[in-house]
């Protein structure tokens, strides 16, 4: 029923950055404004952005497929001995139905098999409902962060680690 599929293809990654500005304009208006959200879908989650995400920064985005339609995506880059999960988003509809721990049990797997010893993320402090997603997956709130991202914007967030090590 879930595919997880890597994107590879401009056809895909521009599929990805629509369904980015989507997702984001439904879940984060509300969290940071939509004049945030406009610039941090430009900087962040274009088809530029994106691009240049994979081919210079090292990062890997994944697809999450029901049957052939695309409802969601993550991306994340090995530092080492840690995984950096850097975004995963499901469309609404598609939220609360399983698939975001079907996800967080292949990032989980892929770590282990790059062994890492932890995987960790930034979540928006006002972003409750994943903030306790991530809870039940096994991250532990790590820090606070804010971080400058320009244009006056910033990124008030925390860091969560899961540590694989038993």
């Amino acid at each position: 029923m879930i595919e997880i599929k890597k994107i590879l293809h401009q056809t895909n990654i521009l599929e990805v950055s629509k369904l980015a500005t989507s997702i984001w304009s439904e879940h984060y208006i509300p969290i940071i404004g939509a004049n945030q959200v406009t610039y941090m879908l430009d900087k962040f989650q274009s088809e530029e952005a994106i691009d240049e995400q994979i081919s210079k920064k090292h990062f890997h985005y994944y697809g999450i497929y029901f049957a052939t339609l695309l409802i969601g995506y993550f991306s994340i880059r090995q530092e080492h001995s840690q995984l950096f999960l850097s975004k995963v988003y499901i469309l609404k509809d598609f939220r609360g139905k399983g698939y975001g721990k079907i996800t967080i049990d292949f990032i989980v797997s892929f770590a282990f098999q790059a062994n890492c010893e932890t995987i960790y993320l930034t979540v928006n402090k006002n972003n409750i409902h994943s903030i306790r997603f991530y809870e039940l997956s096994g991250f532990k709130k790590s820090e606070s962060l804010v971080i400058d991202i320009g244009n006056g914007y910033i990124m008030d967030d925390f860091k969560m680690v899961r540590c694989l090590l038993n």
